[in-house]
């Protein structure tokens, strides 16, 4: 036997991979740490084909061969098939970092010579008025033409496909506001003299400079947000083994994962992932399959018996047919419906888009009435002076500075406040879909429990004391890996209990354990193991153990000296936090529905236990998907909770994903919520945030569109024939969008100091 000196585990010598360094033989458990400790890189994951279909991940009917952008929004389209491995490299996400970085560095010079002297500092003086204005005209032209090039390019496709949106408005609005600078600029005799301030023309440099940067940095969130959906499919990928030992013509070697055929005969050593689908055929051992049932227990397969591809061989090593390859194994199927649900889904841009749809048609609409009308009816020449200036006017008011901060800003900081308490929140989407949650699903395993075994009662047979029975089990544990084992040996070693050293160690697979301990036989297991075993007495505790198993705790017998000396009992115990969450989730309008994979009495203990309004017993991961997307075609807003593999399709179909941070990467990057602490108490607190942040979004948007309805007006000159001769002045139209701007910071900082205690009343919604 040898020492694999990658992962530590045991491995016999005769059937082991191994690698030869500097005259010494090395022996590895498979072909993966031999390649780790050679040195060798998988291949590089290939991009997507030239012939691939591309979709927009806000309009899902949208597809082409190739890439290109959407006609509908403008955005760039996304291969609909994620590629396995790597991901790490996004061209265009690391693009607009770029635009945003540079535009955000010379935006911010521009702002504070245009504001400063507003607020009393006579910057412009300092270096010269003309210096000042040529000075922000250099540092605001490379942010509108260079970094705001791609906004422009969806505005300009807006109006050639006739789908306005909000890059309609920021494209005219720029483009506005920096061309009329520029002419004022150069042309300062041109511009009226009731429009000029201290002698000089109004410069809107830094407004289109602070429009393009701030819409660049919402789309550099955007992309973020975007790249982070294909991690759950690639942390699936991950799980298949690359490589898959296939036995033909009594010869055994490697090959790729995709050529593997049906009815192939395959070899899976301890440690190894199962490669696809398929039965035993030879030998047994025992498999952790919880990445399929969720449950920690591993699960004993012999002949005849199925195993799942990208589940965990553990004990032994066994033959196996295989019987569902490439697209039809379940771990392929988990990542479609992860992949469909994901596609499947609206960004909260929509909504801005549709108020786009109004507001731009109506903005432009105001801008040539206002030409016209000033045209005709100016009382001064030259008329089209008059007419260009006011319906510029109006352009620069309508562009939505202020209405760009409103969601950004609340979003920005209600998600670092939700940081400080645990609470990551990968987008505005999930923020805004959570205030709406009206029924919670909820995996048992790692989510409402600890999610790993623990031992919760010991029971002895006179003259065995429970300590005399723990300590011998726990002697002959600690040479056993098995869940139940650790269980065990942990509860032993809590209680101060010194172990024995255990001789003749042996284990039985779906049976038990046995050794010498102290000089005294000692068996563990199953009663119908030590039954087998000729253990006498095994009748004695029955009705104990019996009534153990009825609250959902997995029973093992002990055995001394051939005569039953006690039973112990291991279960997944509940989390600390559980029952108070499930009672403050209630008390907020909550529905709260458990899955689980394990037996429905554990269930049904459970759900009673923590007062669950519906379980659901031995539910597979097709399964937990199909319920959530039923009872969100029932018209309700479903938030799913879970930590495994298994809960990932769930969790991506469902409204709003929230992933324990204490499971796996697959659950993680499906949710849209992380609770960091693990704790169901960050499901109240997420809840909470969301109510708070959109009441705060609603609030700024009402700011910036209020500012709208009113400065607007005053643009196009409705006030000049009623209050002598009133027109709109450049510099306090410039304080009005300054003051409107802050007005919507202010508000989203509030959020930094609110409480994420929930209120108890019932929802609006509900």
């Amino acid at each position: 036997m040898a020492i694999d000196p990658i992962c530590g585990m045991t491995v016999d010598e005769t059937t082991a991979e191994s690698a030869v360094r500097d005259g010494v033989t090395f022996f590895f458990c498979c072909a993966g740490c031999r390649r780790k400790f050679l040195g060798e890189v998988p291949p590089a994951a290939p991009a997507a084909p030239a012939d691939a279909i591309y979709t927009c991940p806000m309009h899902p009917e949208i597809e082409q061969i190739g890439p290109g952008a959407c006609p509908k929004c403008g955005m760039d389209l996304e291969p609909k098939t994620v590629q396995a491995g790597g991901g790490d490299d996004d061209p265009e996400l690391r693009r607009m970092s770029r635009r945003f970085w540079i535009a955000a560095a010379l935006t911010l010079p521009v702002f504070a010579l245009a504001m400063l002297p507003m607020v009393g500092v006579p910057l412009d003086r300092w270096i010269g008025i003309p210096a000042s204005h040529w000075l922000q005209f250099a540092l605001a032209t490379p942010v509108v033409l260079w970094a705001g090039w791609p906004i422009f390019e969806r505005g300009v496709r807006s109006l050639a496909t006739g789908h306005l949106n909000m890059f309609t408005l920021i494209a005219i609005g720029t483009a506005a506001a920096y061309l009329f600078s520029l002419a004022a600029l150069v042309f300062p005799g041109a511009i009226p003299h009731q429009f000029q301030h201290d002698g000089g023309a109004p410069l809107y440099f830094e407004a289109a400079a602070v429009i393009i940067t701030l819409v660049l940095l919402g789309q550099l969130l955007e992309l973020r947000a975007r790249h982070r959906t294909g991690a759950a499919i690639r942390e699936l990928m991950s799980l298949a083994p690359p490589l898959a030992r296939v036995v033909r013509d009594g010869m055994e070697r490697e090959v790729p994962l995709d050529d593997v055929r049906v009815g192939d005969t395959l070899r899976v050593r301890p440690g190894e992932k199962i490669p696809v689908d398929g039965w035993l055929t030879d030998g047994e051992s025992s498999v952790e399959e919880s990445m399929i049932t969720g449950e920690p227990m591993p699960v004993e397969k012999r002949i005849g018996d199925a195993v799942i591809g990208g589940t965990l061989n553990q004990t032994g090593g066994f033959l196996m047919v295989a019987d569902k390859v490439g697209h039809d194994t379940l771990l392929a199927r988990i990542i479609g419906l992860v992949a469909d649900a994901q596609r499947s889904r609206a960004p909260i841009q929509k909504v801005a888009d549709t108020v786009a749809g109004y507001f731009v048609p109506a903005v432009l609409a105001i801008a040539i009435v206002t030409f016209l009308v000033w045209a005709i009816a100016a009382p001064e020449q030259p008329p089209l002076a008059w007419a260009l200036v006011n319906s510029i006017a109006v352009l620069i008011i309508a562009c939505p500075c202020a209405l760009g901060l409103a969601t950004p800003m609340s979003i920005m900081v209600g998600i670092g406040r939700g940081a400080q308490e645990g609470v990551l929140v990968k987008n505005a989407e999930v923020l805004e879909r959570l205030e709406k949650v009206d029924t919670l699903v909820v995996d048992k395993t790692g989510t409402l429990t600890v999610g790993r075994p623990a031992l919760t009662a010991c029971m002895a047979i006179e003259p065995m004391t429970e300590a005399d029975v723990l300590r011998a089990a726990a002697g002959i544990e600690q040479n056993s890996d098995h869940p139940l084992a650790r269980a065990v040996v942990t509860a032993a070693r809590e209680r101060g209990l010194p172990l024995p050293l255990a001789t003749r160690f042996a284990s039985v697979t779906g049976g038990g354990a046995r050794g010498s301990v102290e000089g005294r036989e000692v068996l563990v297991g199953s009663r119908e193991w030590l039954s087998s075993q000729g253990v006498a007495d095994l009748g004695a505790l029955d009705g104990r153990a019996v009534g153990l198993q009825q609250q959902g705790r997995t029973v093992m017998h002990v055995a001394v000296d051939h005569r039953l000396a006690g039973i112990i009992a291991v279960s997944d115990p509940l989390k600390p936090s559980a029952a108070e969450a499930v009672r403050r989730l209630h008390g907020m309008g909550l529905r709260i529905i458990m899955l689980t994979g394990d037996a429905e009495q554990t269930a049904r203990t459970v759900a009673a236990q923590l007062e669950i309004d519906e379980f659901r017993a031995r539910v597979q991961p097709d399964e937990k998907y199909a319920l959530v997307k039923s009872l969100r075609a029932e018209g309700r807003t479903v938030a799913m909770a879970g930590d495994g593999i298994n809960d990932a399709p769930a969790l991506a179909e469902a409204d709003v994903g929230i992933a324990m941070g204490t499971g796996t990467d697959a659950a993680i990057e499906s949710a849209g919520v992380t609770l960091v602490k693990g704790d169901l108490g960050g499901i109240v607190k997420a809840i909470n945030l969301s109510r708070h942040t959109m009441r705060n979004i609603r609030q700024n948007l009402f700011f910036a569109l209020a500012y709208n309805a009113v400065c607007v007006p005053l643009a196009a000159g409705v006030l000049y024939p009623l209050s002598s001769h009133l027109l709109l002045n450049p510099m306090i139209a410039a304080t009005a969008m300054s003051l409107s701007s802050l007005s919507v910071v202010a508000n989203a900082l509030r959020l930094r100091s609110m409480t994420m205690e929930p209120s108890l009343r019932m929802p609006d919604h509900a």
